[in-house]
């Protein structure tokens, strides 16, 4: 498992299938629920070259089965972490909640169900469609083609936004800086700034009243997650306005809302070019862009690599055969192992892998995936000191003409720990 890597839909559109099975092996790929939708929508888009249900089919079909992790909405996290409730960590790691508190012995853990997203892309790739999503779909794109970008852009130009006085995204940048730096000040900004993040109405007192508790913080330490959000929607309105990204494209209402997440990533990977324009503004220093054409060039490269190999090499699955990223040519894949994995090559080097050596933990994570769960009142420690943790995949054992898992593993064990 690879860097944690954030990819739009975009991305994951441009690969072959059999590409997308080294995105997802060389990766740690984080999906959020931009993509879901966006890939969902499809089904009520006009002017596609085939069936809309056969096109959502062929992107399910991709979906990062084996290692891709869900991520929730933004503003669920940011109201729990205004509220004091869930602290939102800034640092790469991916936040996973609906885990099951669990014992099984004297070890004690938590155990993480498939996902009901991964589930929907299992059933869209056999164009199992629920009538429910028919109607997401409809209602997002309706909501979209009506979305009028330029009436927030006349707000910020009325209050002195324009092109003379912003005339680069690092401008906008500096300003969304500078605008979210003053919240916390006073009352009234705190309360713009719960509007702009589209807090629900009934939790602002609570908000305030916390936050009067604590002193009245600046946001960026009150909250930091919620001043990431507020910093990333302040620049995007200031760019409409100033006209450095085109108010008369609906389209970038949801492509911006993918730098929402950048924080939950080691690597972000697109080929939208306003993410390529706007995403390095919103990276941290041990963060990277990777530009998704490079990115598919690279797994192209890893696809014929490892077509090399003999027949029997294969079927022994990519986790035997492909631990790590090759190490006799560069690709961004390599740089982004060097860069966030910085031990990887010594430990390919060392590797030795003895059959049956993962037995007892394999035992041991499915006995705590079959105990009970905990009543709340019997959990008494956090997922930070679980002893182990459970993550249930659904996962196809061949994929395009990848054996992910070995081909002489029984057809029901298509679930990996």
């Amino acid at each position: 498992m690879g860097p944690t890597t954030l990819f739009d839909k975009s991305f994951l559109q441009s690969l072959s299938l059999d590409e997308s099975v080294w995105f997802d092996k060389f990766f740690h790929p984080v999906v959020c629920p931009v993509f879901y939708m966006e890939v969902l929508s499809d089904l009520k888009k006009a002017g596609l070259r085939r069936d809309p249900e056969e096109e959502v089919r062929i992107i399910a079909d991709k979906f990062p089965e084996m290692y891709g992790t869900p991520i929730p909405n933004y503003q669920g996290m940011v109201v729990g972490e205004l509220l004091g409730n869930h602290p939102v960590p800034l640092t790469g790691q991916i936040p996973i909640i609906d885990g099951r508190f669990v014992r099984s012995g004297h070890r004690k853990g938590v155990v993480f169900d498939s996902s009901p997203e991964a589930e929907a892309f299992r059933r869209w790739q056999s164009r199992e469609f629920y009538a429910l999503e028919h109607h997401f779909a409809s209602a997002w794109r309706t909501d979209l083609e009506a979305l009028d970008l330029n009436r927030g852009a006349k707000v910020f130009r009325f209050l002195g936004i324009s092109r003379r006085n912003c005339q680069s995204l690092l401008d906008a940048t500096a300003i969304a800086d500078d605008f979210v730096n003053q919240i916390g000040r006073s009352f009234k900004e705190m309360e713009l700034a719960l509007i702009f993040l589209g807090v629900p109405e009934e939790w602002h007192w609570l908000i305030w009243r916390r936050w009067s508790i604590h002193n009245d913080p600046p946001l960026s330490s009150f909250s930091p997650y919620a001043a990431h959000v507020l910093r990333v929607e302040i620049f995007f309105q200031i760019s409409l306005a100033a006209n450095l990204i085109s108010p008369d494209r609906s389209s970038n209402r949801s492509d911006i809302a993918y730098l929402y997440y950048l924080p939950f990533c080691m690597v972000f990977v697109s080929w939208d070019k306003l993410h390529r324009r706007c995403a390095p503004l919103f990276l941290r220093k041990d963060q990277n862009f990777i530009w998704g054409p490079d990115m598919k060039c690279a797994l192209s490269k890893l696809d014929e690599h490892y077509s090399l190999l003999r027949e029997k090499e294969k079927e022994e699955g990519l986790i035997r055969f492909a631990p790590y990223p090759p190490t006799e040519f560069k690709s961004v894949v390599s740089e982004a192992w060097d860069r966030h994995s910085p031990n990887w090559r010594e430990h390919a080097k060392n590797l030795q892998v003895e059959p049956g050596s993962n037995t007892e933990v394999v035992k041991e994570l499915t006995n705590l995936a079959k105990s009970p769960s905990l009543r709340p009142d019997e959990v008494d420690f956090d997922s930070e000191d679980a002893d182990m943790m459970r993550i249930s995949r659904l996962v196809r054992k061949r994929k395009g003409k990848w054996w992910q898992l070995p081909k002489s593993l029984e057809n029901n064990a298509n679930e990996e720990n």
